[in-house]
């Protein structure tokens, strides 16, 4: 048994850890306990030799080390250096499954509360920026703006033509048997503009941008440049998080249309090349199968999910904690929210658009 008392400061590092390796080094067999009941006051200097000489005792054998009698003061400075690592003597009990079900529940309401919380707060503070404009972050939009819409062009470009050549190559077997292969028009037309252009890209947009923007946020609240921008009179939503989604607001429309455009063009290439259709045949019967309304509804899909994507990044960005990991977490919990929001808000609007009749 070590035990230590009054007040050590970093004056006393070199006696403790001198006396304590004669003492402790070689560790017995059975092994050391910590004693600090008597410990006054405690600062980081002797706390870190005390946490590595732990160490130093219990992970060459496993020797097993014990603190005991700490107040809580001396407890919460070896705590935040680290003693709970290589100390503890045994692994802690299982929990009931009921209990991490509660626990998981429990999660998922916070979780739902902070997010409403969070809404709450973006409204409130666009609305507040409408009546006093220059407090708004006009100029942070393009640059996100061009990050968002312009880089990502390319790739939404592709996905758009992929997605239309392979939507007109599984119709066409399926038409071509009933000599309708005209008909591949009006599915590969109506399926890209209502459907798969919009939800299409907002994945694409999600896997770059929200992603992106939870990455963005979460390194900045880690590394306190979110405290940093409040203490400075800044405030974060109108700054950060509100520039972002409007950039997305913006970006997500266009880029939707491009997708429609390239969905259109991949099944007009397989109408030429696979299905001996006449270019002007194609684009007659694309013509007569779409509406104004068959785009419009797929640009009000890609506004609402613009919202989506924007709010839940920016939200699980900013709850960032405990570092790079937690980073990487509120990323992954970031993409996996939103492609999950994505699904009930396009099943919200097919029910909506079948109620209404359009």
């Amino acid at each position: 048994m070590l035990r230590l008392r009054g007040s050590l400061r970093f004056a006393d590092a070199h006696r403790v850890w001198s006396e304590f390796r004669a003492a402790a080094l070689p560790p017995p067999s059975g092994g050391v306990v910590f004693d600090l009941s008597e410990v006054e006051r405690l600062d980081g200097g002797v706390a870190a030799l005390i946490v590595e000489l732990q160490s130093a005792i219990s992970c060459g054998d496993g020797t097993p080390v014990d603190l005991r009698g700490a107040s809580a003061d001396v407890a919460e400075i070896l705590t935040l250096y680290g003693c709970q690592l290589g100390c503890e003597r045994t692994p802690p009990a299982p929990v009931p499954l009921l209990t991490q079900i509660g626990a998981a529940a429990a999660e998922v309401l916070d979780e739902a509360r902070g997010g409403l919380e969070f809404l709450g707060a973006v409204i409130v503070a666009w609305f507040s920026g409408l009546r006093r404009p220059a407090t708004l972050s006009w100029s942070q939009i393009w640059p996100v703006l061009e990050r968002a819409g312009a880089d990502g062009l390319p790739i939404v470009m592709m996905f758009g033509f992929l997605v239309g050549f392979i939507m007109a190559f599984q119709g066409a077997v399926q038409l071509e048997q009933f000599g309708a292969s005209i008909f591949v028009a009006d599915l590969v037309g109506l399926t890209i503009t209502r459907e798969l252009g919009p939800l299409m890209t907002a994945i694409v947009v999600c896997g770059r941008s929200g992603a992106a923007f939870a990455a963005e946020l979460g390194t900045m609240k880690v590394s306190e440049e979110i405290d940093a921008l409040k203490t400075l009179g800044f405030d974060p939503l109108r700054h950060l998080v509100i520039p972002r989604i409007l950039a997305l607001v913006i970006a997500l429309p266009v880029l939707t249309l491009v997708a429609d455009v390239m969905g259109l063009v991949g099944g007009l290439l397989v109408g030429l090349f696979s299905l001996d259709l006449t270019p002007m045949a194609y684009i007659h019967e694309t013509q007569g199968a779409l509406e104004l309304w068959d785009v419009t509804s797929g640009l009000l899909k890609s506004l609402a999910f613009a919202l989506a994507i924007g709010g839940i990044s920016c939200q699980q960005g900013l709850a960032t904690t405990g570092g790079a990991a937690g980073v990487g977490r509120r990323t992954t919990t970031a993409v996996v929210s939103i492609l999950f929001s994505l699904i009930l808000i396009d099943a919200g609007f097919a029910v909506a658009f079948n109620a209404l009749g359009v």
